[in-house]
């Protein structure tokens, strides 16, 4: 065996044991042997490694089965924090937590309008110094900083191809931070890091085949196949919101017509409220709008849909029966066991599910493929944020060879 496989294998090994730990402690070294066929000397190696580095910890004795009660092992949750930070195309959010998962501190700072490339990356470096300082205050080494970017993002070189709502590309994010901060530095697309979550800590939970899709201001698709993030050949599988629903329709921001993202979207959503109104429907929105077209919000749909009105509720029950198409098409493509919503179609919950399911049901395949769950995120907002540090724990606990 050549000495990189050697090296390969033994870290291999340690995060097989250290991510036991995670799913399954407390947990003694011989369950450890057990359930990973490794050797007890090699367990032991490791373990000694593992308390040596300090990520994970001796806890009580477990329950005897005869001799010694066992001494058990857990994460240590006190020590090293992870960092995630969520790029928005006006505001930038952003977690510390620990390698447990559990959120520390939150923050949220602002991009300026319009921001040029450099603009764009300051905005960044001002948000990851503020937790790294938070970070160094409570003694706790950062182990990496995790970014999820809207757009089109290339993970292997840590770059935003096009970052669509900031009309930039070729943002060197991971270069420019790990030189600013010399912490490894991960970045992914957003929703394909909420799937992430999703898979880690959410309602993915030990789901093979699964699809995260959220609903803004635009349309996109996290894909978990087996277990796995798929990407495509170009990093732009889940673009869901570019699915033509009917070619007939309004042009949407990426120049084509009749895209699932121009009806189903927030802006989407806006425009259909501001010609119900136009046409003489008589709603509360235009209420809270101040009697301003331009003022319309998808939050006032929402809002007025809870209380009852009528063009509302209509508006939202059309976004249902728009996203029902786009996603039985997802369905018939990839066969997920669970599709879970985000963004503010979870808020509507009934007003837009129940519509979306009809549809579903009436375009998907055979009875089999119509069993598919279809559920809103139970992240709240900060599920975003949740993806991008998960984007530095899966590193850490489930690594892949170089």
């Amino acid at each position: 065996m050549q000495t990189g496989s050697f090296q390969w294998m033994k870290s291999l090994n340690k995060s097989t044991i250290l991510n036991l730990v995670r799913l399954k402690g407390p947990i003694s070294r011989a369950e450890i042997a057990k359930i990973t066929k490794l050797t007890p000397p090699t367990v032991t190696n490791i373990v000694a490694e593992l308390l040596d580095s300090e990520l994970i910890v001796e806890s009580d004795l477990g329950a005897s089965t005869g001799g010694r009660k066992p001494i058990m092992l857990n994460i240590n949750s006190s020590r090293f924090y992870v960092i995630g930070i969520y790029a928005r195309a006006n505001k930038i959010d952003a977690a510390i937590a620990n390698i447990c998962g559990k959120i520390i501190y939150q923050l949220e700072g602002n991009v300026p309008e319009s921001p040029t490339k450099e603009q764009f990356l300051e905005s960044l470096k001002a948000m990851v110094a503020k937790c790294v300082e938070l970070a160094r205050t409570d003694g706790q080494p950062v182990l990496g900083i995790g970014v999820g970017m809207h757009g089109l993002v290339d993970p292997q070189k840590g770059e935003s191809i096009y970052a669509t709502h900031l009309n930039l590309r070729q943002i060197p994010i991971k270069q420019f931070l790990e030189t600013e901060f010399n912490i490894p530095v991960l970045v992914e697309n957003d929703v394909r890091a909420l799937a992430l979550a999703e898979s880690w800590f959410g309602q993915g939970r030990d789901l093979a085949n699964f699809i995260c899709v959220n609903v803004s201001t635009g349309v996109g698709a996290g894909i978990i196949l087996d277990h796995k993030l798929y990407h495509g050949s170009s990093f732009a599988a889940g673009e869901v919101g570019h699915i033509p629903i009917d070619v007939e329709g309004p042009q949407c921001r990426c120049g084509n017509y009749g895209c699932l993202e121009a009806f189903a979207s927030g802006p989407g959503m806006v425009l259909r409220m501001q010609k119900a109104i136009l046409l003489g429907e008589k709603t509360s929105v235009w209420q809270k709008a101040k009697g301003d077209l331009s003022q319309i919000t998808g939050e006032m749909i929402y809002e007025a849909a809870l209380e009852g009105d009528r063009p509302a509720m209509e508006v939202l029950a059309d976004t249902g029966r728009y996203l029902g198409i786009g996603l039985a098409n997802l369905i018939n493509l990839f066969n997920p066991s669970k599709i879970i919503l985000h963004g503010g179609i979870a808020r509507a919950g009934s007003l837009v599910i129940d519509p979306l399911k009809e549809v579903v049901m009436a375009r998907a395949l055979t009875d089999s493929v119509k069993q598919v769950s279809i559920v809103t995120s139970n992240l709240g907002k900060q599920a975003a944020v949740v993806g991008a540090f998960t984007l530095v724990l899966k590193k850490l606990f489930t690594p892949t060879p170089d």
